[in-house]
């Protein structure tokens, strides 16, 4: 009788009570609810309906992540590669599919069988080598990375056209991607709650020794557990790459922890034993409005990464915070449940109409910015270059003189969230885009979708393929690279050692500065290269493959780095050897460049002039705004500094 009372009396205080009861039960779903109400009313551009598909793509991919890492989470274990299986998995369809020429079906099964098999061998670490799952997916994670770039040679691979439209939309507004999120999601909630195995990971995650005293096989089980993870990284990374139309070898980097994240704030335990499928899709889709909707706001690409990292520790302590109130957490029997009963129904329908009454009568006051200016959208493949931060100088000193509202974003080097900020940026309704495309080919489809709301995109560094832009503002990076190899060779006589450090691999600059470097030398047949490594445009690993190679070739005479960065980190190992002895080139022109080329450390720069890059692309994306004839084709001159005409070079 106690026990039916207390089930009564929340029902007893009203309505107003049940959503009292179904906010404070759930956590994730009150600190959504809070993150929608508050982007609605800083932006008009939020609540609308291409936004709010922008937001389900963009969730997708870290949800059917977060799916399976809720399965090993809940039997208390962490799955750090799902990150690196999902590029690989997205590897092997693509290599399979074109350069083997094996048929669609059949790659997308050896696609999956790659995931399985990956989380397989996880398994079999964790549960028959007794590795600590920390270690045993830390190690996978850099196998699968590795692996994906030794198939793809660190370069992205084109995805097949029939794979390809699980990146499109239904019907012309009905994003693939989401269904397929929601298919994954019901399968997970299917497997916790109504399965064997699902109650086995509860009550894994519950008491592992208790579960195998009662008489489960943990070890087989937890060997099923790490494939399903495998399996839904497979999936997610096919679902990725058909976004990008490419394999890319370096995608979904981070995507683990946003997966981990995503599964924690929908109130997951690290601890095991808890957790549900609604809860993860939640945690989610909180991180895809917070990063919408920052994007929206024009807020700096650094002071995002800090407001998210605070808005995931203050969803965790809200739920930390309503277990300590009382509330029913998600444990093994109760944590799988699927469908909704009765008053729970009734609950969930009022907070929906709730929240929709909340962000209508916001959106009825809030109708987007009231700027006249024009507005123009910039992503930049990184800022965390000092080239690319020129770039963003140049075009905000422009932007500023011709009286443009500029919101810059930083893609991280993430083909995939760069296709994010140019959905977003077209629903949005920016009056045009610039775009420094981390890859040509992955921005592509993102691009398209601006030329079909007719958003003039100008490129900038470099172009965008298969996709239409009114102007391309770029330098050579062919033929920098061909100046570089020339400046280098006549430095050193004509012959000698050199090795080259290389940029991140499966960029188009690092690809296209290598490739002008190697045409250039033939010219010079007696310039002997001993060692080719990449040091992904870092100057600190530029400083520690530089200092291994010298190991390896004390005798060097020469170095080319692909960019400064790396050039800087090269002059640093070299120590007294740089500038005299070794000659360095780096590529790009920036400041801390061209401080070495002065000071004799570094002999030359093959400079792009980044300021003037960003300066003219903002002018012409604006001169493509108001139906201004543009160039096609805008080159900026590329030429070598060295400490005979450094003074005269501005940027």
């Amino acid at each position: 009788m106690a026990t039916d009372t207390l089930k009564s009396t929340p029902g007893a205080s009203g309505a107003s009570g049940g959503l009292r009861r179904l906010l404070l039960d759930n956590g994730a779903l009150t600190a959504l609810i809070i993150l929608v109400i508050a982007m609605s009313a800083l932006s008009g551009d939020f609540l609308t309906t291409d936004n709010l598909l922008n937001i389900g793509v963009q969730a997708a991919v870290t949800a059917i992540l977060a799916f399976g890492v809720t399965f090993v989470i809940v039997s208390a274990g962490i799955d750090l590669s799902v990150g690196s299986v999902a590029a690989l998995s997205a590897t092997v369809l693509a290599w399979t599919a074109t350069s083997e020429g094996v048929p669609v079906w059949i790659a997308v099964i050896l696609a999956i069988a790659t995931g399985i098999a990956c989380g397989l061998v996880n398994g079999v670490l964790i549960s028959y080598g007794k590795l600590p799952p920390f270690i045993a997916t830390l190690a996978m994670l850099s196998v699968g990375r590795g692996l994906s770039l030794v198939i793809s040679q660190g370069s992205p691979i084109a995805f097949p056209e029939s794979v390809s439209h699980l990146g499109d939309t239904l019907g012309g507004w009905l994003p693939v991607p989401v269904l397929v999120m929601i298919v994954m999601g019901l399968i997970t909630a299917l497997i916790l709650g109504r399965t064997y195995i699902g109650r086995s990971m509860y009550a894994i995650g519950g008491n592992e020794e208790a579960a195998r005293l009662s008489g489960l096989r943990v070890k087989k089980q937890k060997l099923v557990i790490y494939a399903l993870s495998g399996l839904f990284a497979a999936a997610a990374g096919i679902v990725l790459a058909s976004r990008l139309s490419s394999a890319q070898p370096q995608a979904a980097q981070g995507y683990e922890l946003d997966a981990i994240a995503a599964v924690v704030i929908g109130g997951a335990s690290l601890a095991g034993g808890t957790g549900k499928a609604s809860g993860t899709l939640i945690g989610a889709l909180i991180l895809a409005v917070l990063r919408n909707g920052l994007n929206l706001l024009s807020v700096s690409a650094f002071w995002q990464q800090v407001v998210i990292g605070v808005v995931i520790a203050l969803a965790v302590l809200l739920d930390t915070v309503r277990r300590k109130a009382g509330a029913t957490p998600v444990t093994a029997g109760a944590g799988g449940s699927s469908g909704l009963k009765g008053p729970q129904a009734v609950k969930y329908g009022l907070a929906v109409v709730l929240v929709a009454a909340i962000v209508g009568g916001l959106s009825l006051f809030n109708n987007g910015s009231s700027s006249s200016n024009p507005k123009v959208g910039l992503s930049l493949s990184t800022l965390n270059n000092p080239f690319f931060v020129q770039i963003k100088e140049g075009a905000q000193a422009e932007a500023k003189k011709l009286g443009a509202d500029l919101t810059v974003t930083d893609a991280q080097n993430d083909a995939s969230q760069q296709a994010n900020q140019l959905q977003n940026f077209t629903s949005e309704g920016v009056d045009s885009i610039i775009v420094n495309p981390v890859d040509s080919d992955a921005a592509g489809p993102s691009v398209r979708s601006a030329n079909k709301s007719d958003i003039p995109v100008v490129g900038v560094d470099r172009g965008v393929n298969k996709a239409e832009t009114a102007a391309l503002v770029a330098s050579d990076n062919v033929e920098g690279g061909k100046l570089g190899a020339k400046a280098l060779a006549e430095k050193l006589g004509g012959k000698g050692k050199i090795v080259i450090l290389q940029g991140l691999a499966g960029t188009s600059a690092s690809r296209e500065r290598g490739a002008g470097f190697a045409e250039g030398l033939k010219a010079y047949p007696g310039i002997d290269v001993v060692a080719k490594q990449p040091a992904d445009f870092d100057r600190t690993k530029g400083l520690d493959v530089m200092t291994n190679l010298l190991q390896a070739h004390p005798d060097v005479q020469g170095v080319f780095a692909e960019n400064d960065e790396m050039a800087l980190g090269a002059v640093k190992a070299l120590g007294s050897k740089a500038g005299k002895s070794v000659q360095v080139i780096g590529f790009d022109g920036t400041p801390d460049g061209l401080n070495a080329v002065k000071e004799g450390t570094m002999y030359a720069s093959v400079a792009q002039q980044p300021k003037e890059l960003g300066r003219i692309a903002v002018e012409n994306a604006l001169r493509a705004a108001d139906d201004k004839e543009v160039e096609k084709t805008v080159k900026v001159p590329v030429k070598v500094v060295t400490a005979k005409n450094v003074d005269e070079f501005t940027g």
